[in-house]
């Protein structure tokens, strides 16, 4: 579990209590503005969305918390080990493998191949589903860009609020209301929630999202090109370093490392 978020969001309000002041906290809690910022940013993210993409919320966090969704490393033997297969056997033994997976991207892959479908229209066909898929992870971050607008926009609309019922209350006779306080501390505390809202908790929940879609993108474009490779019978030497280039330099290091002090797939630490 990726927990850096919870932890991102742990560090941030207790450094933001510490800067205020257990004594002086109370000083920043105010239902008004809650109800303003909250509540406003909320409702027009209803407004903004369908119920149907508002509901997916809870799905999104899991994926934010859950890093190995996508095993780039786990693939790409998984590859090698098909081209070893279909140079031994043909291409037909790999539609026995692909029924015993359980991902259905690579699953259809492997079994266009296995149909013998021409190499451009594979790429084309799988090219359109993951661009397909890009866009429907755009949408689901769209959700929190747009809080991350708004809920600085609701502050605005609470400071607003706060200075006009301060002005409405004063009174240059010296006889005005008492409440000039309380408005002009809605005034500021809404702004302070707003841009909390905005930068605690909605930016860094749409760039996590953004980052589980580069990896799944990057994902699926090994599957692409490691379907293709095994069509064309490339060799599995080859397509193993063509695959780890997709990779960082880090990640590749990383990956021939371990094989080469683990022995798991015999390959050597330059490969």
């Amino acid at each position: 579990m990726d927990i850096s978020l919870i932890v991102g969001w742990v560090v941030g309000i207790a450094l933001i209590i510490n800067g205020i002041g257990m004594d002086k906290l109370g000083n920043f809690i105010d239902m008004p503005s809650v109800l303003i910022v909250v509540g406003g940013t909320i409702a027009a993210l209803i407004a903004s969305f369908p119920f149907k993409t508002l509901a997916q919320i809870p799905k999104h966090i899991a994926i934010m918390l859950n890093p190995k969704r996508y095993d780039a490393e786990k693939v790409i033997d998984t590859m090698v080990d098909m081209a070893k297969t279909a140079r031994k056997k043909g291409l037909l033994v790999l539609e026995e493998q692909a029924n015993g997976i359980k991902d259905p991207f690579l699953k259809q892959s492997i079994m266009l191949i296995v149909d013998a479908m021409d190499a451009e229209k594979i790429r084309e066909m799988l090219e359109s589903e993951v661009s397909a898929m890009s866009e429907r992870h755009d949408q689901d971050v769209s959700v929190y860009e747009k809080g991350s607008s708004l809920a600085p926009a609701f502050g605005m609309i609470g400071t607003l609020v706060g200075l006009v019922n301060m002005l409405k209350g004063m009174n240059m006779d010296g006889n005005g209301s008492n409440s000039i306080g309380k408005d002009m501390s809605v005034a500021l505390i809404t702004t302070f929630y707003g841009s909390v809202l905005s930068n605690l908790l909605f930016v860094p929940m749409a760039k996590k999202l953004r980052l589980r879609n580069d990896e799944e993108l990057l994902y699926k474009q090994i599957i692409i090109e490691g379907v293709l490779s095994i069509q064309a019978g490339d060799n599995p030497k080859y397509l193993e370093e063509k695959l780890l280039s997709y990779l960082s330099q880090a990640q590749q290091n990383k990956i021939l490392k371990k094989r080469s002090g683990g022995g798991g797939s015999g390959n050597n630490a330059d490969s």
